[in-house]
């Protein structure tokens, strides 16, 4: 059955009143590309944010057991492994990165049935509006592998519960992810479709380069990223990094944060501090037994290509199917990062691909 928005406005009035902020005055965030939304409650001198994740907006995330083919016919969500509309990821991951001694927000009160969240308000020092207004960069960008380095140090994993499991970050999700450029990004650019021929080509390059990244070994956040960092100066060691938008996390592979927040889709990263930061990366990692720095950076530029990818036909659907057309902006800055990373001799079959088949998305 159908919920009306009067019916919804009646249950958030609820949910507001049962959580102590009842007279609270509402001042809605601008969104994004999330089904999610964010109300700013300011009450007598306390903040809080109402998270508002309709429970029908997306389609059902992925059952722990489900196969690849069950993942297919429930669709993008569980093939992806995204959360959807399951809001006790957010509780779970959120709970677990606390643990680990990061700032992420604090849950107040949880109305899951109907998709609502007061959660603790960070403020709006988001990494892009406080660079910008002249912080120093580059300490941002290491506070940002500190908290990373905090996390893999901290080993933690998100407490099971009935309503919440974490997955992994499996070849069918990131084979999924890369569909989207041919899916959408490529009749963007052509006009057209990829031929079976050529989708046949592009899908089996995929699965080589997807089966030759490392092993999952760590909880990933997956949009690690300026426009999801807040900088809190006043806080100590890693927690001075608030983390948002987390609830897709999965287990997976160390340099994909790294790609997400080096290879920004929404702002420039210089490529000299972009460096300088994966190098710091690789200081601070080796005091765990297991890392290995060659295959750090062979997973950075293969991770590289397939998070890009999946980001230009992203951004392409968001173009043409919502009309939100303020994300042809990025296009350009995500295309050169995948001409980047198509320099790197495990990509030489895709690199190979585009210039025959697409020859402006390649080096």
């Amino acid at each position: 059955m159908t919920t009306t928005p009067d019916e919804i406005m009646a249950r958030r009035a609820a949910f507001l009143a049962d959580a102590g902020w009842a007279s609270a005055t509402a001042r809605p965030l601008a969104g994004d590309a999330s089904t999610r939304s964010y109300v700013r409650m300011i009450d007598k001198g306390r903040n809080a944010l109402l998270m508002i994740a309709p429970p029908g907006a997306e389609t059902a995330a992925c059952p722990p057991e489900a196969s690849a083919s069950e993942r297919c016919a429930l669709g993008y969500n569980a093939m992806a492994r995204l959360a959807g509309p399951n809001l006790f990821a957010f509780l779970s991951i959120g709970e677990t990165l606390r643990a680990a001694g990061l700032s992420a927000p604090e849950i107040y009160a949880v109305d899951a049935a109907n998709g609502f969240a007061l959660i603790e308000d960070l403020g709006d020092d988001l990494y892009t509006t406080t660079i910008a207004a002249g912080a120093d960069e580059p300490e941002l960008y290491r506070a940002a592998v500190d908290a990373l380095i905090t996390l893999r140090g901290a080993g933690l994993t998100p407490p099971p519960t009935a309503d919440y499991q974490m997955l992994v970050y499996d070849a069918v999700a990131m084979k999924a992810e890369v569909d989207l450029l041919a899916e959408w990004y490529w009749p963007h650019k052509t006009g057209g479709a990829l031929s079976a021929d050529q989708y046949d080509i592009y899908n089996k390059i995929w699965a080589d380069i997807i089966a030759d990244v490392s092993a999952p070994h760590l909880m990933v956040l997956r949009d690690y990223h300026a426009e999801n960092l807040l900088w809190l100066p006043n806080r100590e060691a890693a927690s001075r990094v608030g983390v948002i938008d987390f609830q897709d996390g999965l287990f997976g592979h160390a340099a994909y944060d790294l790609v997400s927040l080096l290879e920004d889709a929404r702002r420039d990263v210089d490529p000299t501090l972009a460096l300088s930061v994966l190098d710091y990366y690789c200081q601070e990692a080796v005091q765990f037994p297991d890392f290995d720095e060659e295959r750090l950076r062979r997973d950075y530029a293969i991770l590289g290509a397939q998070r890009n990818a999946k980001i230009l036909g992203i951004f392409a659907r968001l173009i043409n199917r919502d009309q939100k057309l303020r994300y042809l902006q990025f296009l350009p800055r995500v295309e050169a990062h995948f001409r980047q990373n198509l320099h790197t001799p495990a990509l030489a079959e895709l690199r190979r691909f585009f210039t025959d088949t697409l020859p402006e998305l390649a080096p």
